[in-house]
């Protein structure tokens, strides 16, 4: 056993396809365990593998190996085929993976110590492989761990900005939503589009307050995360930054709804220009990759005052279709409205359904309706915020 870890210890400063593994922090502690034999870093590799949330060590490894971002994933990013010594180069090194994934805790020798782990039998090679063959699908880096971003300004990045995963992101599926199906299924197909590889079009969602506009949006991103759709969500004050980050994702092999919930603007927004820019009429060409989903409860998205519409601009006319032109660039626009009584109570009953609440449809509605003018109108949103209240046995009747 000595014998084995002392052999993968030298044969870890062979490493250069996959060197960048040594700054993970389990893969780290594991390299000082098999050099050292040291309890206390055989101790200090097992703690950080179990604050990873698993016992597994082979499939953390793997897990490792797979969201590396090296130069393979560069070549297969850009459909590129590996040169042969890279190609060489890595099957040594996935092999020597491979040993390093059946250490098991007893290899270490520390008898009568009972901080133990897991391994299994795993064909790194065959993993990594398809992994790089369907790379469109899985991605590399936090992109292949995760399907939702959050985008956020940082003065200490070069670009500007960093995508921050979301860890634990809203679960909704089609499934849970009910109702608007008509709306939903036209950015499906749009969706589609995009996933094919031919160039999709950017889609307005507006209409009433909790209609349910960004769930569906966040439902097309957790239907679709397992063909290699990704989300990354924008606020307003950040879309001055939107040709950098196109230009980030131009290369990458995923698809990409780049979301922007309720948006609006005043006169004389910066970022009004920018977005504008970016929909229609930049320097940039379109990328096929990418789209963006924008929800607004307003159809024009640029806030009018009255005052603003008399202004003191002479050719005031023509800048008042520059702020109505901003949702026209849009390609496709969906009205989400306010739902009538039988769609509320539709959605209340499908709900209540789901979350086995044990109640007749005449009393759901009697409380629906009572629901519904404490919140000033029917909405979908109401309608979750009900059978919420009731299944919790918080009482709609407060």
């Amino acid at each position: 056993m000595v014998v084995k870890t002392a052999n993968l210890s030298q044969k870890k400063d062979l490493m250069v396809v996959f060197k960048d593994l040594e700054k993970d922090p389990v893969v780290s502690r594991f390299y000082e365990a098999i050099s050292t034999l040291q309890l206390s870093d055989y101790a200090d590799f097992v703690g950080a593998l179990y604050k990873t949330k698993t016992t597994n060590w082979s499939e953390y490894l793997l897990s490792a190996v797979l969201s590396l971002e090296n130069c393979c994933v560069e070549y297969a990013s850009e459909l590129h085929t590996l040169p042969e010594l890279i190609q060489k180069g890595a099957e040594y090194e996935l092999d020597i993976l491979s040993e390093m994934a059946l250490v098991s805790s007893d290899d270490f020798g520390f008898r009568n110590y009972i901080a133990g782990y897991d391994i299994k039998q795993i064909d790194f090679k065959k993993e990594y492989f398809d992994r790089l063959d369907n790379i469109g699908k899985y991605g590399f880096g936090d992109f292949a761990k995760f399907n939702m971003f959050r985008f956020s300004m940082d003065d200490r990045n070069e670009k500007g900005f960093v995508l921050k995963p979301v860890k634990y992101p809203d679960p909704v599926l089609f499934k849970d939503l009910i109702g608007y199906e008509r709306p939903r299924n036209e950015i499906i197909h749009n969706t589609k589009i995009l996933l094919s590889g031919h160039l999709a079009s950017n889609v307005l969602l507006y209409g009433d307050a909790g209609t349910g506009k960004s769930a569906t949006v966040k439902a097309i991103a957790n239907e679709y995360a397992k063909e290699g759709l990704r989300l990354i969500e924008l606020g307003k004050e950040e879309l001055h930054l939107l040709p950098k980050l196109l230009d980030l994702l131009s290369g990458n092999p995923l698809k990409f709804i780049l979301f922007v919930d309720d948006l609006s603007f005043q006169d004389n927004d910066d970022n009004f220009s920018a977005l504008k820019a970016v929909l229609e009429g930049s320097v940039s060409v379109r990328s096929k990759n990418t789209v963006i989903y924008a929800t607004s409860n307003r159809r024009h998205i640029v806030r009018e005052t009255f005052s603003s519409r008399e202004g003191d601009e002479i050719h005031r006319q023509d800048s008042m279709q520059e702020t109505i032109s901003l949702s026209e660039r849009f390609g496709i626009k969906v009205y989400f409205e306010k739902p009538k009584k039988d769609l509320y109570l539709d959605i209340v009953y499908g709900l209540a359904k789901q979350y086995n609440l044990d109640m007749s449809e005449k009393e759901l509605a009697l409380k629906a309706e009572q629901f519904a003018l404490r919140k000033a109108g029917r909405s979908a949103r109401a309608a979750r915020q009900l059978v919420e209240q009731l299944s919790a046995n918080i009482g709609g009747d407060e």
